[in-house]
């Protein structure tokens, strides 16, 4: 017997599956982008006046002035980029694997009953543990810089997603899954045309959330555990007084978050252009 999902998908009772092409619907995204983007603009320009004032009052080394951040943040893209390429190399193999294990976690414990309060027990245990103890004990147990930045960014990421998609299938309408059981399906298909199309926003989502904090734990990793990388580099500039290197790191990193995220919109838009966007009046 064949079944066939489409038809309840047509009527709106199953969640469509992405599509490859398609029209764009159209939504008040453009606005709220332009927007945003002037409202950045506005804080970007009161931090730089007020970093510039503070700077004829304070020293140097406290509070440099922007043109010194600036020629740092250039030395240091001309100079130290293998070190910028070490970090980024780091953090989006970390992501990837971690986001894969973390869906495939929170996929099991929110469709396998058996073995669900186990992994949720083990999924709780790991997110009361705080982040640095994962990092000292990552120096003690790997002597490999790049397994202990592995291990501590998979060990901090995997739980936050597998929480997130365990919630989110089981916020799944239950009209839904009563539909789709209705027509006997195989698990392989429930899979396909069910959950995978469902928690695709709960993926993002938690990338959205999740790729600024773990930039942040990575830098934190790279400054205790590694000699190398953005966040080494940060330790050596506060070692010596460099502040003018260490704001310009700072400033860096909120430029590869601020891409990281629109990165992850434009997927978002791709991978959910098929359904509208509510607009609140």
């Amino acid at each position: 017997m064949t079944v066939n999902l489409d038809e309840p998908r047509k009527a709106g009772l199953l969640p469509p599956v992405p599509a490859i092409g398609g029209a764009k619907t159209s939504s008040p995204r453009g606005s709220g982008l332009a927007s945003d983007r002037f409202a950045t603009a506005v804080v970007v320009a009161a931090i730089v006046l007020a970093m510039q004032i503070g700077s004829y009052f304070v020293p140097a080394y406290i509070l440099p002035s922007p043109i010194a951040v600036v020629k740092s943040l250039f030395e240091s893209l001309t100079t130290d980029y293998l070190q910028i390429l070490i970090t980024m190399v780091r953090l989006i193999a970390s992501l990837l694997i971690a986001i894969a294990f973390g869906t495939l976690i929170g996929i099991i414990t929110g469709t396998i009953a058996s073995v669900r309060p186990y992994l949720r027990a083990l999924v709780f245990i790991d997110t009361g543990i705080p982040a640095l103890s994962w990092m000292l004990m990552a120096v003690f147990w790997f002597k490999d810089p790049e397994l202990r930045m592995f291990f501590i960014l998979f060990v901090i990421i995997v739980p936050i997603y597998a929480l997130n998609i365990h919630d989110g299938i089981r916020a799944m309408p239950k009209e839904w899954l009563e539909m789709c059981e209705s027509f006997r399906p195989k698990r392989v298909q429930v899979l396909r045309y069910l959950i995978v199309p469902h928690i695709i926003p709960y993926v993002l989502m938690t990338t959205k959330s999740t790729v600024g904090y773990a930039t942040r734990m990575l830098i934190f990793a790279e400054l205790i555990g590694s000699s190398v990388g953005i966040g080494a580099r940060m330790g050596l500039a506060q070692a010596t007084f460099h502040m003018d290197s260490v704001i310009a790191w700072t400033v860096l990193l909120v430029i590869i978050n601020m891409l990281a995220q629109g990165s992850v919109d434009l997927i978002e838009r791709y991978l959910l252009r098929w359904r509208d966007e509510a607009a609140v009046r």
